[in-house]
């Protein structure tokens, strides 16, 4: 069964991986970057510390432990399973269209990328989608264009990319649950101390 899906990830992955030019590569390549959506992530805080004011440190807290527990589980992840890149696995290497000789480290199951880019968007979407029209779709079309920049670049199959998208959704969803019970927590430890 597991030969099957990988037989399958690896075939989707050529299919996916072989349709390739010279202005995706360039996109694509951009669109992976983290350092480029710095702007992005800076309009996400403003708009939070603006609708939720003195609240808005708390849920700045929990994106920096989102992402760092998101990180860092793709991490352990990786080191556990093993799995090669599609750019070092040597039976499809040589196959692999890469985008400046960029492969990263030698695994790749689950996609940091994935994780970290849908835990944000799933974390981010009971507080801002009141406040920016049509924000769900494209907060989810947003994480799902850099998860698929992955695939482009060689770097990841699909089911690296599905299996972060997965975590990083479920750990997302888990920390915004985690804000109300705070603040009700703060409120009632407020309320006991007066």
């Amino acid at each position: 069964m597991i030969e099957t899906l990988q037989h399958i990830d690896r075939e989707l992955f050529l299919f996916l991986n072989g349709m390739h030019n010279g202005i995706f590569d360039f996109l694509m390549y951009w669109v992976s970057d983290r350092f480029i959506w710095i702007p992005l992530y800076a309009w996400f805080l403003y708009m939070i510390i603006k609708k939720y004011r003195k609240r808005s440190w708390l849920i700045i807290l929990l994106i920096a432990l989102l992402a760092t527990v998101s990180d860092q589980l793709t991490v352990f992840l990786k080191n556990y399973f093993e799995r090669p890149r599609p750019c070092h696995d040597e039976q499809i290497a040589s196959l692999v269209h890469t985008v400046k000789n960029v492969c990263g480290g030698p695994y790749g199951f689950v996609s940091g990328h994935a994780s970290n880019s849908f835990a944000l968007a799933a974390f981010l979407i009971p507080f801002l989608r009141t406040q920016i029209r049509f924000f769900v779709p494209a907060i989810l079309f947003w994480a799902a264009l850099i998860a698929y920049s992955r695939i482009y670049l060689g770097v990841h199959y699909p089911g690296d990319i599905l299996a972060g998208a997965l975590l990083g959704a479920f750990l997302g969803y888990l920390f915004s649950r985690i804000y109300p019970v705070a603040t009700r927590l703060n409120k009632n430890l407020k309320e006991n101390s007066d």
